[in-house]
């Protein structure tokens, strides 16, 4: 089996849009009991939030009933990877970098993510075996 991070990543992983808000975004990681979101504009990928950032957003503010907007609490610029990148060369990277994931990415289309809790299962799987 090839260990190309395609092969561990979860695929077609729910993304949300620059527009909308952080209720959203809580929202939407409750439902579908995940703690990070791709974040896309006009087709793009172009960050990521994850459940810490808006626990930090809303922490730190003083109005506690103000609502953010994606915008405000995202993570630009996120680690992506193409579906080819070797398992090995991602979970080094996110490990030195406290990456909590890394997006997939094929001619800069969203097609899967890989969290750390992925690489648990992996590493679970392999002492296992």
């Amino acid at each position: 089996m090839s260990k190309a991070i395609q092969n561990y990543m979860t695929i077609c992983p729910h993304s949300i849009g620059l527009d909308q808000n952080v209720k959203v975004a809580r929202d939407m990681m409750r439902k579908y009991a995940i703690r990070h979101l791709p974040v896309q504009s006009g087709g793009a990928l172009i960050g990521v939030i994850s459940d810490r950032d808006i626990q930090f957003a809303t922490a730190w503010s003083k109005d506690q009933q103000r609502e953010f907007d994606i915008e405000e609490v995202y993570t630009p610029e996120p680690y992506v990877v193409s579906p080819e990148t070797p398992l090995d060369e991602v979970v080094t990277r996110m490990a030195a970098e406290h990456y909590g994931c890394a997006l997939v990415a094929h001619d800069q289309k969203l097609v899967g993510i890989f969290t750390t809790t992925d690489a648990c299962r992996v590493l679970g799987e392999e002492l296992r075996s």
